[in-house]
């Protein structure tokens, strides 16, 4: 049994299903409750910290979710805020305690870079997913063949000379990622992508293909969204790589934000930062061609394809 299961634990007002967030969210969700108390109370971050012998930072970090924190922590607080609802109380000792539990993604814990840990789990827990990509196809819309090439590759920081077994753990990695988009209640992913990289050849032709016809199946369903930037497009996002951006059930969490460089992940959290990148997304929505033109776009990259295939 999972450490969610039979657990009488009712969604908070974050909206998350506590069933289905991973402990990253979780660990958002319990601090963001945790500043609501505090602050409800006129307490500073000193005076908590002093409760539990910490610095008024380390209660920046767990009410930031940044921080993972103790279920004693918890009760401590609680108790110094005068929460002596046991119904209140419960919640958030249970949240504790499942925010500290390990990811979905600990079984491919030896292939996972420890700065896209936090992602999985918030990927994992999304309502929208929101990516912009230059080089190539997202990876939650890769076909296992395009993604095998990708990972050879040595694509975002993968060794190029990666192992046959390495290769099949990254790719069975993302495979088992692109499981939410099957889920009853899938997150709504929106991916601009550029014409670029739709174009370009990975692998093999017939790999191509069939990436392809994916994109144009997937373009389908109604949770997702394709669009393609033009190369006659204005738009330019910068160096920072690859953008997704996150949204959290409930609409109380902030947007998560995270960029993928080559150096590594990286997640800008200042509220200005992540207005930035929300107006980035938004302008990029803007200057892509809509989900049908790029849905005509991709049918003709496929008959160019063919034809090219099928010439003397």
């Amino acid at each position: 049994m999972s450490s969610t299961e039979g657990s009488s634990v009712p969604p908070d007002s974050c909206g998350l299903d506590y069933g289905q967030a991973g402990p990253t969210a979780l660990r958002l969700a319990l601090g963001a409750q945790l500043r609501r108390l505090r602050e409800a109370r006129g307490i500073t971050r000193g005076a908590a910290g002093e409760v539990l012998e910490v610095s008024d930072s380390r209660i920046k970090g767990l009410e930031s979710g940044r921080t993972a924190c103790r279920p004693c922590e918890v009760t401590a607080l609680l108790a110094f805020y005068g929460v002596d609802d046991d119904s209140e109380r419960g919640t958030l000792l249970a949240l504790a305690e499942q925010s500290n539990a390990p990811g979905w993604w600990q079984p491919y814990s030896d292939v996972v870079p420890a700065g896209l840990q936090a992602y999985l789990d918030l990927e994992h827990s999304a309502d929208v997913i929101r990516s912009y990509e230059a080089q190539g196809i997202p990876d939650l819309l890769q076909t296992p063949d395009y993604a095998r090439a990708v990972v050879r590759f040595g694509h975002r920081g993968i060794a190029a000379n990666a192992s046959e077994a390495e290769v099949e753990r990254r790719v069975g990695l993302r495979m088992k990622r692109q499981q939410i988009l099957r889920r009853p209640n899938p997150p709504h992913l929106w991916a601009v992508i550029d014409e670029s990289a739709l174009r370009r050849t990975v692998g093999s032709t017939d790999t191509t293909l069939t990436q392809l016809e994916h994109l144009i199946d997937a373009s389908e369903h109604p949770h997702i969204t394709i669009q393609m930037v033009p190369f006659r497009a204005d738009a330019v996002v910068g160096e920072d790589g690859p953008v997704t951006i996150l949204r959290l059930p409930g609409g109380e969490l902030p947007d998560v934000v995270c960029l993928e460089p080559p150096t590594g992940a990286r997640y800008p959290c200042e509220p200005a930062d992540i207005e930035h990148y929300r107006h980035i997304m938004n302008q990029l929505v803007i200057e892509a061609d809509s989900p049908a033109v790029t849905r005509t776009a991709l049918h003709q990259m496929l008959e160019d394809i063919l034809s090219g295939a099928s010439s003397p």
